[in-house]
């Protein structure tokens, strides 16, 4: 990037100049690139508020308006990295909200499954609790702190999800509609920032029209320990704790899914008893 790109404002101006619009034939144009008018147009905004964004006089715009910003300036993964990272410096987000905690009766509820994986999750999906088959299923995951890190952060999960892009575009759904019922969330906005900084396949979904959220599904997963699993995932809203979801992971009964799911719960076991050893020795 050039050095003049150190504002946004900077950043739009050049971006902005380097685009060549084919002209009307009756049409004289008086600037070397596009018009405000037109970008704001194509961006689906008004044309004083990106003449504002130009002139560095209108801060932190929507990330809903940098998507829309990156397309009308056709920009490539790069520069919609860099329009991200200069439209929400990292050093300004807002501090994490406290973390939620989970119910006893819910952590009793997940302890008792051992053929089931399960976890809960809140409305940002970050992972507030597993029970001992989820923890072995994800164990590969570096980054498990949150589901959507895992899916677009983590370098685990292009093998660990056998349908990486349907996985991913049922995350970005579910995002999408928490962002809507509650667009002022500062974990929300912080994590789209994070993610459309560090992901280019979530920049790309994240600008794309609005797919269908699904609360039941099919699976496909690999773990190198016990090889391949087709699991069906259900998620439960916890009503005593609104945003709270329960997720749970289980097989068909008699499959070798479900035999792999037996095995993990076994593999759990043998690690926790080599851990109380390792402790008393």
């Amino acid at each position: 990037m050039d050095s003049d790109d150190s504002s946004l404002g900077a950043f739009l101006r050049r971006r902005r100049n380097l685009l060549r619009p084919d002209p009307r034939p009756e049409e004289r144009r008086r600037v070397p690139g596009a018009r405000r008018d037109e970008i704001a147009r194509a961006a689906g905004i008004s044309t004083g508020y990106y003449a504002r964004l130009e002139q560095d006089r209108a801060t932190r715009p929507s990330w809903q308006t940098v998507a829309a910003l990156a397309r009308a300036l056709r920009l490539d993964d790069e520069a919609t990295a860099q329009l991200y990272r200069l439209a929400r410096p990292a050093g300004r987000r807002s501090r994490p909200a406290r973390r939620e905690r989970i119910s006893p009766e819910v952590r009793r509820l997940m302890d008792g499954w051992s053929a089931v994986a399960a976890m809960v999750i809140d409305t940002a999906q970050d992972v507030l609790a597993r029970n001992a088959p989820a923890s072995v299923l994800h164990g590969r995951f570096t980054r498990d702190d949150n589901l959507l890190r895992m899916v677009f952060l983590d370098p685990a999960a292009a093998e660990h999800f056998g349908d990486w892009n349907r996985v991913a575009a049922d995350v970005v759904a579910d995002l999408r509609r928490a962002v809507r019922e509650t667009p002022d969330d500062p974990r929300l906005t912080s994590l789209v920032g994070e993610l459309s900084i560090h992901s280019a396949p979530f920049r790309r979904l994240w600008a794309a029209r609005e797919g269908a959220l699904v609360a039941r599904r099919h699976l496909h997963l690999f773990h190198p320990e016990v090889g391949e699993l087709r699991l069906t995932v259900e998620v439960f809203p916890i009503a005593r704790a609104p945003g709270q979801r329960l997720v749970t992971y289980q097989a068909e009964p008699g499959s070798p899914s479900a035999e792999a799911l037996v095995l993990l719960g076994t593999l759990t076991s043998q690690s926790a008893t080599a851990a109380g050893a390792g402790e008393r020795s």
